[in-house]
C-alpha cells in the first residue's frame, strides 16, 4: 500500500491466545511488553516488523487494546483476525475465510414493535469525522481488502486447505447469537455474512484515528441453534492465519 513503507510496525490484532498460535510460533526476535494489562509481543514476519496483541472478547476490551496499539506504537496498518460464526444464507462453511468489507455494530440503536433500528433513528452517529457521519457501519479499507483476497489466492496455490473466500458486511454483537432464528433476523436486517463480537469495535477506533484496517476470519460454524459439537475453532483459526501470513509477504 501507497505510505506503508514510511511506517514502523504492522498491528496484528486478535481477541484470545489461540486465534494468533500460529502467528506467535513464526514470529522472530520476540519482545514483549505490558502496557494497560494488555501484552504486546513485538518481532518480524516474513522481514516485516509486526506487534502482535490479544484484546480479550468484546466491544469494551477491543476498543482498548486497539487504542493502546494506536497510541504506542503508530501502527501503519491493522490487521484484525480471529474466528467468526457465518450466517445460514452465506454459502460459507467451517474452515472457510470471510473478510470485511465494512463492520456493523449490530445491536446498538433503538429496539421497536419491528425490531431493531440503527442509530440513525436516534439522530446521534457514533463518530463524526471530516464532517461525514458514522451511525451503525464503519467500512474497511478497500486496497487492503483486495490483498486479503490475493492472499487467499497464494495460499491456495501451494496448498489446498481451505475451499472458500468470500467478502461482505459483518456484524458485531453483544451477545452470540444462539438461535437460527436470530440468525436469519440479523443476516436478512444486514445482509451480512458472519458475525462476531470486537470487529466494529476495532473498525470505529481505526476510522477515529485513520488507521487502514483490514478484518479476516475463519469461520467455526454456522450461526443457528446452538450446537458447539459442529464447532471447529482450532480449524477456523489456523485456516484464517494462514491467509494473514500470506498477506504479511504481500504487504
Amino acid at each position: 500500500m501507497k505510505g506503508l513503507k514510511d511506517k514502523r510496525f504492522i498491528g496484528l490484532l486478535s481477541a484470545v491466545p489461540f486465534e494468533g498460535s500460529v502467528i506467535l510460533k513464526n514470529l522472530k526476535k520476540v519482545s514483549d511488553k505490558v502496557s494497560g494489562d494488555v501484552t504486546f509481543y513485538n518481532g518480524k514476519i516474513h522481514n516485516k516488523s509486526v506487534i502482535y496483541l490479544t484484546s480479550g472478547i468484546g466491544k469494551t476490551n477491543a476498543s482498548h487494546a486497539t487504542t493502546i496499539l494506536i497510541e504506542k506504537f503508530s501502527p501503519g496498518v491493522i490487521i484484525h483476525f480471529g474466528v467468526g460464526g457465518a450466517y445460514p444464507s452465506s454459502g460459507l462453511k467451517t474452515g472457510d475465510i470471510a473478510v470485511a468489507e465494512k463492520e456493523i455494530y449490530g445491536d446498538e440503536g433503538v429496539c421497536l414493535k419491528d425490531g431493531l433500528h440503527t442509530s440513525e433513528v436516534i439522530g446521534i452517529p457514533f463518530l463524526v469525522k471530516s464532517k461525514k457521519k458514522y451511525f451503525n457501519e464503519f467500512p474497511l479499507d478497500k486496497k487492503l481488502l483486495e490483498k486479503a483476497l490475493d492472499s487467499f489466492n497464494l495460499v491456495t496455490h501451494h496448498v489446498s486447505p481451505i475451499t472458500k473466500i468470500k467478502s461482505g458486511p459483518f456484524v458485531t454483537v453483544s451477545a452470540s447469537t444462539g438461535t437460527f432464528k436470530r440468525a436469519r433476523e440479523l443476516e436478512k436486517r444486514y445482509n451480512a455474512l458472519c458475525e462476531n463480537m470486537e470487529g466494529a469495535a476495532v473498525a470505529h477506533i481505526c476510522t477515529l484515528y485513520g488507521i487502514p484496517l483490514v478484518e479476516i476470519r475463519g469461520i467455526s460454524n454456522i450461526v443457528e441453534d446452538r450446537d458447539t459439537s459442529k464447532w471447529d475453532l482450532r480449524l477456523a483459526a489456523e485456516k484464517c492465519q494462514m491467509v494473514v501470513m500470506e498477506l504479511l509477504k504481500i504487504l
